[in-house]
């Protein structure tokens, strides 16, 4: 993340950013070969860590799921072509 990044309210948004950071990388990159396998294992890490986190708070869940997907959707219609 840049110095200058604001800081993420809660450890879940915290990996939530590292996650989307890391799979932004990932896209532009290139995801087609097998060489993208660990790095995408660590982007599916980063989400469920974040998702482990946001469990103390259940009634924020949805929202969160909702976010997120609309996150890592935003990401992929970016590099989509």
């Amino acid at each position: 993340m840049a110095a200058n990044a604001p800081r993420a309210a809660t450890p879940a948004d915290a990996l939530l950013d590292a996650a989307a950071a890391a799979m932004a990388d990932v896209l532009r990159d290139g995801c087609l070969t097998r060489r993208a396998g660990l790095d995408l294992l660590a982007v599916d890490a980063l989400v469920t860590y974040a998702f482990e986190a946001a469990a103390d708070d259940p009634h924020q869940l949805d929202q969160r799921s909702g976010t997120a997907m609309a996150r890592i959707a935003a990401l992929a219609e970016s590099h989509d072509g």
